[in-house]
């Protein structure tokens, strides 16, 4: 494998967003690519054959596409993107307006214009079956988050902000530059900044017509912190649409959320969960007696969400997945395979595979044992009939795509090939990436305490496991904690291995894909469990002769950036280190970052447990530390606020350790322009070469 540059990100691929059509012989799907000359993200809409015979035909170039559906009768697929209005639109618009109040008419539309620059995102459809470019179905002035098909493929359930002629006359203000004025608790969200009031409701709208009915029970308020959405999902028959929402008197006091239905014509609002979790997913069974739905604790995000059946006859809601002890993985709600089964992804030991669940108990069946345990599943998508299934499989020696396989794939036996297992590719987004194989193992230790650790080693494609020489060791922590690292095929990945690096990705203790048990044990601590388990980690390189012990480099992002900093107040093993995003004093985050209700629930009130929250910051033993230490922080993460970021850099170099800080301007909790993710790995790679 040669040397990989920083700037070769321009050249790497997401693939996600798999969507299987009705009848399983079509899956749609996204590409996100990056653009050097824009310096920008794009995300593509693509469409392929499942059996994989065919190479996939790109949909869409011009603008970011998400959430592509198919209609119930597969001829149309319809898609969420911000886009100049469809022209057809907009000669209608124009049409409606009289010539000889051209002037007023413009004056009025001055004032009525929606608050905010460029096009909002709107649902659009191409016409699968005649072709032709995508048509605007909707054209809501603050564009729409989420969208499902009704199922005679006539009508649209849609979610979008609707604001009062008082909330845009704040949007207004705010929009030039006038006061922030927030009555509510939960005061900014990641991504959104500060919050309003604006809420959030279901539209059906007709999909020839556009005519528009809102659902005034079917509300939530937008952007509380959670960013779930309302996930609307239409049954079967077409006579109820379910949605998630928090209709709880202070609703940005919980994290508690609920599953309700609504009749399209906007009669019939009911709540049919009172369970206390936090619900997501509702997928109607094929009858639509039933909804499967995904359901975790409010507060204690370390236990297990869990699959769950409601009998909305009965009202009966049963956990269909309890006994196997582990989480959901994000993305991977169940989906109904026939009236009695289903299927969904979870998190299992360090990986992400697929489960199959009896509709009518508790009886997980672990499938899909072709998958072994260096593929790791995400996003899947299942066909009307329950025949093919699409997901998206990372290998890290063979890349990250798009596959589909017929259901009787899921008893493919241990070391089936592709075609035995009924697997089909239908991607190919790295080919130029995926030139010489680099491996990735899976390592375990013991820690301090004698607890078995396990992590997953990206080895150089010189590197031989069985007569190492000592290379340099990136450990990369990650984010969460309730979380876990599964096999993956990721850029970060391919640049260390590429400079001579093994990365070490540690599932230390409150990692989620072990178990309860095993995740709680992090619960209400911060600092030294996971801090422990991550240094052991790479001793334990050192001891197989795996590392050079002079060349132990620590790093990680979000959580990885707390443990990250905590770590280098405890041990001196690191040559050096850099804390990505992170929080390090806890004391003083609570209130401006966005996460004080997982706080609350896991330490208390600051002001009634001040010595728990100065004992879990790193800042108070921040006069520990010598290790060099890069820190990094986006100007506007609400997550992990960058004041952090200052109050640990400060701090460090008051005392004259080596330190640097950047600061990445309007970058939220992430890093998403692509020539800041450049800058990003040339920095580490540069502090790292540099100690």
């Amino acid at each position: 494998m040669d040397e990989l540059s920083p700037e070769r990100f321009y050249d790497f691929s997401i693939a996600t967003g798999a969507a299987v059509s009705p009848d399983g012989e079509r899956v749609a799907f996204l590409v996100s690519e990056f653009d050097s000359e824009e310096d920008d993200r794009h995300t593509s809409l693509f469409v392929a054959p499942t059996d994989g015979s065919a190479d996939p035909y790109r949909l869409t170039r011009a603008s970011s596409a998400s959430s592509p559906k198919w209609s119930p009768d597969g001829d149309r697929l319809a898609f969420v993107a911000a886009r100049d209005t469809d022209a057809g639109l907009a000669v209608e618009n124009g049409a409606e307006e009289d010539a000889d109040d051209e002037d007023a008419a413009d004056e009025e539309e001055a004032e009525s214009e929606p608050v905010g620059d460029g096009p909002k995102p709107q649902v659009w459809s191409f016409d699968m079956a005649r072709g032709g470019d995508a048509r605007q179905v909707t054209d809501r002035d603050y564009g729409v988050n989420e969208f499902d098909w009704g199922p005679d493929g006539e009508r649209l359930v849609v979610a979008a902000r609707d604001p009062t002629e008082e909330d845009e006359e704040y949007l207004r203000q705010r929009q030039d530059d006038g006061p922030i004025e927030i009555d509510r608790l939960q005061h900014k969200s990641d991504g959104a900044g500060w919050l309003d009031e604006v809420s959030t409701y279901l539209f059906v709208v007709d999909v020839d017509s556009r005519e528009t009915v809102r659902l005034d029970q079917a509300y939530d308020d937008d952007q509380k912190g959670d960013r779930y959405g309302l996930q609307p999902s239409w049954s079967p028959d077409g006579d109820r649409i379910a949605f998630v929402a928090q209709h709880e008197e202070d609703p940005d006091d919980t994290h508690v959320r609920n599953v309700y239905t609504i009749r399209p014509d906007g009669t019939g609002y009911e709540q049919v969960t009172d369970a206390g979790l936090r619900i997501g997913g509702p997928e109607w069974s094929p009858d639509g007696s039933r909804l499967a739905l995904s359901g975790g604790d409010p507060y204690n995000w370390y236990k297990p969400s869990e699959a769950y059946v409601l009998d909305l006859d009965t009202g009966e809601l049963e956990s269909i997945s309890a006994s196997l002890d582990r989480t959901i993985a994000f993305g991977g709600e169940p989906q109904w395979l026939d009236g009695d089964t289903l299927v969904g992804l979870f998190g299992d030991e360090g990986n992400t595979r697929l489960v199959r669940l009896n509709a009518h108990g508790d009886d997980p069946e672990r499938v899909f044992v072709a998958q072994g345990r260096s593929r790791s599943v995400s996003g899947l998508s299942v066909s009307d009939d329950g025949d093919t299934l699409a997901f998206r499989m990372a290998d890290p020696t063979e890349g990250a795509d798009i596959y589909a396989m017929g259901r009787e794939g899921l008893d493919a036996e241990k070391g089936a090939e592709a075609d035995e297992a009924g697997l089909a590719q239908v991607s190919a987004v790295n080919a130029d990436l995926v030139d010489e194989p680099h491996d990735c193992v899976r390592v375990s230790w013991e820690n301090s305490d004698g607890v078995t650790i396990h992590g997953l080693a990206y080895l150089p494609p010189e590197f031989d496991p069985e007569d190492p020489e000592p290379h340099p060791v990136v450990s990369s922590v990650h984010g969460g904690p309730m979380a876990y690292d599964s096999p993956t095929f990721g850029f970060d990945q391919l640049f260390w291995v590429s400079q001579g690096y093994i990365v070490l990705r540690t599932n230390y203790r409150g990692s989620t894909s072990y178990g309860q048990e095993f995740a709680e044990r992090l619960r209400g601590t911060r600092g030294d469990k996971e801090v422990d388990d991550v240094v052991t980690g790479a001793e334990h390189l050192v001891s197989e002769g795996w590392a050079d012990e002079d060349r132990l480099y620590l790093t990680g992002f979000s959580y990885g950036g707390i443990t990250t900093a905590a770590a280098v107040t405890k041990s001196d093993l690191f040559a050096g280190a850099a804390a990505e995003h992170g929080i390090y004093d806890f004391y003083a985050t609570f209130g401006t970052d966005d996460n004080h209700l997982w706080h609350e629930d896991e330490f208390g009130l600051p002001w009634e447990n001040v010595d728990t929250y100065r004992e879990i910051s790193s800042i108070t033993d921040v006069g520990n530390v010598d290790t060099p230490l890069l820190i990094t922080a986006g100007e506007k993460d609400w997550r992990c606020p960058p004041t952090q970021a200052e109050q640990l850099f400060v701090s460090v170099r008051k005392q004259g350790v080596d330190s640097r800080l950047v600061i990445y301007p309007n970058e939220h909790h992430n890093i998403g322009d692509p020539d800041r993710a450049i800058h990003r790995l040339e920095e580490l790679s540069t502090w790292f070469d540099d100690h």
